[in-house]
């Protein structure tokens, strides 16, 4: 079945993962994530806040509860279906916390390119494409560099291109500062602020209180017993202490 449409973009229900079968990292979790909204993952480590993104991402399956996609189920048989995991892949992306797991091709170019290529996408149509992705990031100069000679940071934005390049209704981050220095964060949460105005829908992990309220719209807190401990506003998150000693996200007085 094609992937329908829905004012929920993404949803689990009642969601448990067990690494191994034996190490739980999701316990009953339920998250809707919701057109055009900025939601932060927050968490100590080890809370699941990774293994949530991956869910939602398709790249790891719950041992129980439901996950959908656009209105449609979103399971490891479902994505066998090359048109329905070229579809999902299409309309969302991941970006991963360390981008060296996801930079591969030999040149910013072909990596960029990757994705509209497998999607079907002309040379023609795909060259224009990673050009204006490239010439949005600011980093066009580039494009014919190897891996091996960007900076942490480069990485991290040539990451973001080969994900942005797909144009996505959904864009998943695993701490998305993380490699930045200041002035590139704060492009950044610029970046996402505008896509989340055209409705595209930014769910991402992060560690990062100091700028929580300026950066997203809701929080979802996951506790150490991998539940969620609180799913409110930033401003209630941040004004709530005990929550965030709860949470061990800051330390006791």
């Amino acid at each position: 079945m094609p992937l329908g449409e829905t004012d929920v973009v993404l949803s689990c229900h009642d969601v448990s993962y067990s690494y191994a079968d034996r190490f739980c990292a999701l316990d009953q979790v339920t998250v809707d994530v919701l057109p055009g909204q900025r939601l932060a993952l927050l968490g100590a480590n080890g809370c699941g806040k990774t293994t949530l993104l991956k869910v939602l991402a398709g790249l790891v399956f719950p041992g129980s509860g439901t996950v959908t996609a656009f209105g449609q189920p979103l399971t490891e048989q479902a994505l066998e279906d090359a048109g329905i995991s070229a579809a999902f892949r299409a309309r969302v992306g991941f970006c991963f916390q360390n981008p060296d797991v996801q930079v591969f091709s030999p040149t910013v170019r072909d990596e960029v390119a990757f994705g509209p290529l497998q999607l079907g996408l002309t040379p023609g149509a795909t060259a224009d494409r990673t050009a204006d992705v490239l010439r949005l990031l600011g980093i066009e100069d580039l494009i014919d560099r190897t891996p091996f000679e960007l900076s942490g940071g480069q990485k991290k934005k040539v990451a973001i291109a080969s994900v942005l390049v797909m144009n996505p209704q959904v864009l998943l981050f695993d701490e998305p500062g993380a490699s930045l220095d200041p002035r590139s964060r704060r492009w950044l949460d610029d970046l996402l602020a505008t896509l989340a105005a055209s409705g595209t829908a930014i769910v991402a992990a992060t560690h990062d209180l100091d700028r929580l309220d300026q950066v997203a719209d809701r929080a979802v807190i996951l506790g150490e017993d991998h539940r969620v401990l609180a799913d409110t506003t930033p401003g209630q998150v941040l004004a709530d202490r005990d929550l965030l000693v709860a949470a061990n996200l800051v330390s006791e007085p």
